[in-house]
């Protein structure tokens, strides 16, 4: 059975299409202000008994944990995303994502109640992965089992640009607090604000994705009789070779990606001491750059393939992490942002097909399971501590080459596991 095999009216194929970009682009910022917040007051205001450089990296690993449970929500969603159907598992990640965000944002500070305030700020932030680990393979597949035969690239970007434009919504959100408040007073409550706005955002994205019909496959596979009974046990037994390799080609992008997002706030305002609002509007190029990035090489692989597209961008990943923070050190503005246009064009290169690519790796009948663990786990392997680890050899070497090296080591993993991708 193949995504191509029931035809999608125009109508709902743009329903479908702006669903899977609104939707993941909530979810994303629901996830970004977190990494946001970690970067820049977490460690002051859940971990205030540690020195601000312990402080900052028990923040990151706060952000670190919430990966762990990816692996678990990508089992339990992928399950019942190929039991029960896609649809219904993008309406309740979207939920859970927006209940833990809010609470994040509700959260009284260690000051207030002492050390339950970072206990309870990690189990919100392990309900945030749960989600996250679920939500991504729901919207990959609803893009890309509607889209036609020879443009299943196309529409699969669509769940794809969600991350960069969901980072985009973040970082606008906090450069507007910074510029409308002071210091203190976005220590204070200011940093709540882009927290508590999730209300908003996730009410618009239940609107959207409970007018979308489920995806023709899994109609097929529901009508047919043809679902698997245990998804993740077939998958792991008849594709492990196809987990591997999906697993293996994110680790670059999820690393690279949270360095980008993440440790670059913190490593800049800490370290190099550049000014917040600088940053966040780096940051905002990037992301810019990274979600054009993402439209044109998942065109792009349509016409020339899933693999040429990954091995072209894991390669500028592995040849741009020293350029980069050799920029990124200069402290000049417009040296940063030719340092993040560059990343993220390889950033895109590496994720736009992607939503295409992890669908044509795994059958109908088990295909939200292979797709959404393979996501989890490289997520976990590649970004889950990503900014930990770039926090803590910096601070111990002292250089932010020792952070390129690393870069580079798990770029080149990726690049292996890439070259093993079969082709289409």
């Amino acid at each position: 059975m193949s995504t191509e095999a029931v035809p999608t009216a125009p109508g709902q194929l743009r329903r479908v299409a702006v669903a899977s970009a609104i939707g993941t682009t909530i979810e994303w910022y629901d996830y970004f202000i977190y990494s946001t917040a970690a970067a820049l007051v977490f460690g002051k205001l859940f971990f205030t008994t540690l020195s601000p450089a312990s402080g900052t990296l028990a923040s990151f690993a706060t952000l670190g944990v919430g990966f762990l449970a990816r692996p678990v929500g990508g089992i339990l969603w992928g399950h019942f995303g190929d039991r029960a159907g896609r649809k219904a598992m993008l309406v309740l990640s979207l939920l859970l994502m927006g209940v833990a965000t809010v609470g994040v944002g509700l959260l009284p500070t260690y000051s207030a109640i002492g050390v339950w305030a970072p206990i309870l700020l990690l189990v919100l932030r392990l309900l945030q992965g749960l989600s996250a680990g679920g939500e991504w393979g729901g919207a990959a597949l609803m893009a890309v089992e509607h889209a036609p035969e020879g443009r299943r690239g196309r529409y699969g970007a669509f769940s794809q640009i969600g991350v960069p434009a969901g980072l985009i919504l973040a970082q606008l959100v906090f450069f507007i607090l910074g510029k409308s408040l002071t210091d203190a007073q976005f220590a204070s409550w200011g940093w709540r604000v882009p927290f508590l706005l999730s209300i908003l955002l996730v009410g618009v994205g239940l609107v959207i994705r409970l007018r979308i019909e489920e995806s023709p496959v899994f109609a097929v596979l529901r009508e047919s009789a043809a679902r698997s009974r245990r998804p993740m046990v077939d998958v792991f037994r008849e594709r492990p070779r196809a987990l591997l390799v999906a697993s293996g080609s994110f680790i670059a992008n999820t690393a690279i990606g949270y360095i980008f997002l993440a440790y670059l706030l913190s490593y800049g305002t800490s370290v190099l001491k550049i000014d917040r609002t600088t940053l966040l509007v780096v940051v905002i190029v990037g992301s810019v750059t990274w979600l054009v990035s993402i439209l044109v090489t998942a065109a792009w692989s349509d016409r020339v393939g899933r693999k040429p597209v990954y091995l072209w961008g894991s390669v500028l990943l592995v040849v741009w992490p020293i350029p980069f923070f050799l920029l990124v050190d200069t402290r000049q503005a417009v040296w940063l942002i030719v340092a993040v246009v560059v990343l993220n064009i390889g950033l895109g290169a590496t994720y736009g097909p992607q939503s295409a690519l992890f669908a044509e790796l795994f059958e109908p009948r088990y295909r939200y399971s292979g797709a959404s663990f393979s996501y989890a786990v490289g997520a976990v392997l590649g970004g889950g501590f990503a900014p930990l680890i770039a926090t803590a050899l910096q601070t111990s070497t002292g250089t932010s080459l020792s952070v390129s090296l690393y870069l580079v080591g798990v770029a080149v993993l990726s690049l292996v596991a890439v070259i093993f991708i079969p082709r289409e």
